[in-house]
């Protein structure tokens, strides 16, 4: 078996033959897992995943199939060092060790994940991942590659984990972006010692609305203050080895980020406020003492490190959806195609298949999105910040799609997904928290429709830019500079990307964005749509569309995406521009000539039912027995 090469992204090939296998195989052909006892490893080994698939009828369809979606069973990613390898594997391996059965049983006691923490610990995996360059041990840096990854596999297994990671990016953002070495020296040794960190932003009152901010620092002489405050929805605020806080400087009202510890008597942890596995804190300070010492950030810096950590930490909730749709595609497809009603496969009922083939074309379109925005991420610079755009893509609509996902796999599986023994029940739970993250949709497409001028009409000539997955620390995500400025951002023109594929429902997804496009110059918005924020979010969520096909198109062939996966992902896309031109058709501010923009927009994608057929068999129903966890 050919092994996979560095554009793979998870599993490596399925091979699919007529030949069975005796002995060591099950009645589809997949080799068994091991025994856990006397094994040092839970997770199979570089044996390709070989097996015949025996459709409904007896057919048996033969192919080798590019894996793109996570399969930790046949983890066979390619990695710059051996290092990064070694912990996806052994992240993996501590988990297939739990088992399925121990997983669930925690999630439902509400078990405060200590055995996780203690691997991490152990195995120095935050440590790693987590400190930059030059504050840790060799091999430590902040690499966004390795991160996405990271974040796919937690979540792959349980959100609950992937939120203690993810909440320690987001307090540990500040301290890196800060100037105070001392701090920086102190977190690198906590994450040596196994730490986990909370980041102090939002207020019960407020939420997410930084500018109302209450939390205050009162000088008390010769470089020390006071806060008092409360904050509210702050993960690992109950164990954090620091916690990166928000505030105000009294008299001033100078934005501050200061540090606070836990376990110090003058700060409370007043309650959990979720019942989940994660502790996700209402705190107080009560004349709590800070030094200079303490203090990360004043001023502009303090209120450009609160943006630009989110820049950083929330782009991690695409990667989320992704490791949880994974998982639970895997268990939809086995338990569909295994299961006969009325005398007939699952599988075999035909808006059966149109939901899983829609489930995988989204998920597969999720994963390609998410790391082509990595990309960008990594290749930003103070003259190209393309990702601030690509960012909040990724936040808003991953995210959406993940939700779209699942609900289309809990259609098939129906009642089976409420089931306590299935990691579909976490799943159905879990995915909607991702889009609603402090007004993760909403905010993010108040944000997305800045871009729409210079995304159409401010083109500018780039370097070309290729997968980033080297093993380099990404340096100027710690150095963004100022949050402003998002209109001066030039974009790359993205008509290339279009007609570099002859689609037949990419080139309708083509004249659905002219149609757009028309609508923003001859029927252009006016001030007062301009300020009506439910018209712009119809508008943001097709121009969100247009830049996410753009990401699809820039990434499906470095990871080899044949060209019929990429048309049926279109098939979705185009459904989805003309739901939402409907959508803008309907509100109540839309004109007329808006009206006719947006009715040709709707349009009925191409329908190729060879295509369909090969998705369907090489792709979707090749998974069946593909993964399943250790019990």
């Amino acid at each position: 078996m050919k092994r996979m090469s560095g554009g793979d992204c998870s599993g490596g090939f399925i091979p699919v033959s007529r030949k069975s296998a005796a002995g060591t195989r099950d009645h589809c052909g997949l080799a068994r897992r091991h025994p856990r006892n006397g094994h040092r490893s839970a997770v199979a080994g570089p044996t390709a995943l070989s097996r015949t698939l025996d459709g409904p009828h007896g057919r048996c369809y033969t192919g080798r199939v590019r894996m793109i979606l996570l399969n930790p069973k046949q983890h066979r990613r390619a990695y710059r060092d051996e290092r990064s390898r070694e912990l996806m594997l052994r992240t993996i391996d501590f988990f297939e060790r739990k088992g399925k059965r121990r997983l669930k049983a925690d999630d439902r006691a509400r078990i405060w994940y200590a055995d996780f923490l203690e691997f991490v610990k152990q195995e120095g995996i935050f440590a790693t991942i987590c400190t930059p360059a030059g504050y840790g041990a060799p091999g430590s840096r902040w690499d966004t590659w390795r991160i996405c990854e990271f974040a796919e596999i937690l979540a792959f297994y349980g959100l609950q984990y992937w939120y203690t990671w993810q909440v320690s990016v987001l307090g540990l953002g500040p301290i890196w972006m800060g100037r105070n070495e001392a701090v920086k020296r102190r977190a690198a040794q906590q994450l040596r010692d196994g730490g986990i960190f909370a980041f102090g932003l939002s207020e019960k009152e407020h939420g997410a609305d930084v500018y109302a901010t209450e939390t205050t620092l009162f000088p008390t002489g010769e470089g020390t203050y006071t806060a008092r405050g409360r904050k509210y929805y702050i993960g690992n605020a109950n164990k954090a080895a620091m916690v990166s806080t928000f505030g105000k400087l009294a008299g001033t009202g100078e934005y501050v980020f200061f540090v606070a510890d836990p376990t110090h008597e003058k700060y409370e942890c007043v309650q959990n406020v979720v019942t989940s596995q994660n502790f996700v804190a209402e705190f107080a300070l009560h004349d709590y003492p800070v030094t200079e010492a303490d203090i990360l950030a004043k001023g502009d810096e303090a209120w450009n490190a609160a943006l630009n950590t989110v820049n950083i930490g929330k782009f991690n909730l695409g990667w989320a959806s992704i490791g949880i749709c994974s998982h639970a595609f895997y268990e939809a497809i086995d338990h569909a195609a295994s299961r006969r009603l009325y005398g007939r496969y699952v599988t075999d009922f035909p808006h059966v298949k149109r939901m899983f083939v829609d489930a995988y074309a989204r998920l597969v379109a999720m994963k390609l999105v998410a790391l082509r925005a990595a990309d960008y991420m990594r290749a930003a610079s103070p003259d190209d910040r393309r990702f601030l755009l690509y960012n909040p893509v990724v936040k808003m609509k991953v995210t959406t799609q993940g939700e779209a996902v699942i609900d289309g796999l809990w259609d098939v599986i129906a009642a089976k997904g409420f089931e306590k023994d299935m990691y579909f029940e976490m799943a159905t739970r879990d995915i909607r928290a991702l889009p609603k993250l402090e007004g993760t949709v909403h905010v993010n497409i108040a944000l997305i429709v800045k871009f729409i001028p210079s995304y159409f009409f401010n083109h500018a000539a780039y370097p070309p830019v290729a997968r980033r997955d080297e093993a380099a620390n990404d340096d100027f995500l710690f150095d963004q500079g100022p949050a402003r400025g998002l209109g001066k951002i030039a974009f790359h023109d993205y008509g290339p990307v279009f007609a570099g594929y002859d689609l037949p429902n990419v080139a309708l997804f083509v004249e659905q964005i002219s149609a757009f496009r028309e609508l923003m110059t001859a029927a252009t918005p006016d001030e007062a749509q301009r300020r009506d924020l439910d018209f712009l979010m119809a508008l943001g969520e097709i121009f969100v569309l247009v830049v996410y096909a753009q990401l699809v198109l820039e990434n499906a062939r470095p990871y080899a995406v044949d060209d019929g996966l990429v048309d049926q992902i279109f098939d979705c896309l185009v459904r989805d521009v003309s739901h939402f031109a409907l959508e803008l058709y309907g509100k109540p501010s839309t004109t007329p000539a808006q009206m006719d923009h947006c009715l040709r927009m709707i349009r009925k994608p191409v329908v190729d039912q060879a295509r369909y057929e090969r998705v369907w068999h090489d792709h979707v129903y090749a998974l069946k027995g593909a993964y399943r966890m250790n019990d």
